[in-house]
């Protein structure tokens, strides 16, 4: 399984993020029934952000982000978007996309994507 995230890069505090991520290999399984995405900020910690059920379209967010986020797939169940509003300097870190058997454990990993929040 191969998980590619794009998006992130250099945003201003205030404006909209979108974060993109495509997975493939034996990621039409099942068995994976959980799209999500993680935070990895300055404390080195992996922190849950969102998550999305592929089958039945069921969401869950962090309390630091629910309200201003939205999680969504594809319809192909291949592709998961996380786009969240209003950024804060505490969305700053590395986001992982990630694919797993259930929505707050994951077996697989992308690489990560830096987002960096300016004033």
């Amino acid at each position: 399984v191969q998980l590619v995230e794009s998006g992130g890069g250099l945003l201003q505090a205030g404006v909209s993020l979108r974060l993109s991520c495509v997975a493939s290999g034996e990621s039409s399984s099942d068995y994976y029934n959980y799209l999500g995405w993680f935070r990895r900020g300055p404390g080195n910690n992996r922190h849950f952000v969102a998550a999305i059920r592929r089958d039945g379209g069921s969401t869950f967010y962090a309390d630091s982000v629910k309200g201003r986020s939205s999680i969504s797939r594809d319809n192909a169940k291949t592709a998961v978007y996380l786009q969240i509003d209003n950024l804060k300097f505490k969305d700053m870190g590395v986001y992982y996309c990630a694919l797993g058997s259930k929505p707050y454990e994951y077996e697989y990993w992308g690489q990560g994507t830096q987002v960096t929040v300016s004033s």
